[in-house]
């Protein structure tokens, strides 16, 4: 998605790259947007400047839906993950396009849960007696200065099983010598307000609601945390059983963005579902490391060669700092800008505060980081000049407030 330009020529080069469209507005007038407090607490917060002043003038709005803004698993700097209560707050925070992350069950159903064994520190498995044993590692407390232990995955238990569970805000107490102790460790800047007991999704639940809303879907196919096949369900057939819902489901492959850290996926589904496959998204993790840095830059022409067209890196990898402190684009967003491929990126929100460079998603621009409020000058930076098309965030009206502002 990467495209060197200025705001007001963003929305042709959307409608001109015909992989990232701008739907009609039409379809989101029965509700009102809102973003709440939080964005003006950015903006109040940032350096003196022609971006600050650009955002306070856009304070009343009006603010509106946009493809721009992605729900990364529903609003979960408040809300707990792949929650329909986490889909609703981001719909009305502006969110144009929402994410399922797809994980199966043991009979072979797929479900929304950000890792297929992350039920241990998303849900109260460990509080229910009559699943907590079927973990493939249960519980075990810390003790004699070894740590706490337990592991549970979908394909543990049964899509009927996987639906009397409650999300919980994600996190755990490494020290704890008790169930309910580990369960307490929801991180310092999110909150456990909206976390009593959490709707989970199976993802054809999730095809449901965001039909309803009439907004785009961005399904991640999880990477299998067990052996492949998994009782005779090869990787091949998950991919097909996750495309094969929107066909069941009526859904025009233009609402859907299918999403995958594993090329083979992406490939899959160029071959097989083609009208999936030219808006898949190659969410790209080679990038953590310097050397996967290079080698992932070095490797986009090639990809866009066999059919790639958005390339999702984590936003850090998009930019860097020049030798006059200025934020710039980074070598892999110049390289996904001359192989003419789009660029998604995420997450947005997921850092906590700033005031101490940032952590993971800030990691090479983090000496001119020092406010909460950079948090914008970051994203004007991956709108203005490398281009980006979407990004996903934890708190969508944050970016909402942005995309409104620039006619996003």
């Amino acid at each position: 998605m990467t495209r060197i330009f200025f705001a007001s020529g963003l929305l042709l080069s959307l409608a001109s790259a015909g992989v990232i469209q701008q739907r009609g507005h039409g379809h989101h007038d029965k509700w009102h947007v809102e973003v709440g407090a939080r964005p003006y607490y950015l903006v109040d917060n940032m350096d003196a400047g022609a971006l600050k002043s650009q955002l306070q003038k856009c304070e009343n709005g009006p603010f509106k839906t946009s493809d721009f803004v992605i729900s990364h698993r529903g609003a979960p700097l408040q809300f707990p993950e792949h929650t329909v209560q986490g889909l609703h707050a981001a719909r009305r925070q502006g969110a144009g396009i929402l994410e399922c992350d797809v994980a199966f069950t043991k009979d072979k159903q797929l479900v929304c849960r950000h890792a297929q064994c992350d039920l241990h520190t998303t849900t109260n498995i460990l509080n229910r007696t009559d699943l907590a044993s079927k973990c493939t590692r249960p519980f075990t407390p810390a003790k004699d200065g070894k740590p706490v232990d337990a592991f549970c995955c979908t394909s543990d238990i049964t899509e009927a099983e996987f639906k009397t569970l409650c999300g919980k805000m994600d996190g755990f107490n490494p020290n704890a010598t008790t169930v309910q102790q580990y369960m307490d460790g929801t991180p310092y800047f999110r909150t456990d307000l909206y976390s009593t007991c959490g709707t989970l999704m199976t993802h054809n639940e999730y095809i449901k609601i965001v039909d309803s809303f009439g907004l785009g879907f961005t399904p991640e196919l999880k990477t299998p945390q067990v052996k492949m096949p998994f009782n005779g369900y090869t990787q091949q057939q998950y991919a097909q059983d996750m495309i094969d819902a929107y066909k069941k489901a009526g859904i025009d492959p233009s609402r859907v963005w299918p999403q995958s850290f594993l090329p083979d996926d992406i490939f899959y589904w160029l071959e097989k579902e083609p009208k999936f496959g030219k808006q898949a998204v190659y969410l790209d993790e080679r990038v953590d490391t310097p050397e996967g840095y290079a080698n992932a830059t070095a490797s986009i022409p090639g990809l866009a060669k066999r059919g790639v067209r958005i390339m999702a890196p984590a936003f850090f990898a998009l930019t860097k700092v020049d030798a006059s402190g200025k934020i710039v684009p980074s070598e892999y967003a110049i390289a996904t800008k001359k192989a003419g491929m789009d660029v998604i990126t995420w997450s947005f929100e997921r850092s906590g505060w700033l005031n101490k460079g940032g952590d993971y998603y800030y990691q090479y621009v983090s000496p001119v980081i020092n406010n909460d409020g950079d948090m914008y000058t970051v994203l004007d930076v991956l709108v203005q000049q490398v281009g980006i098309k979407a990004i996903f965030s934890d708190w969508p009206a944050t970016v909402t407030y942005y995309a409104s502002c620039f006619g996003l």
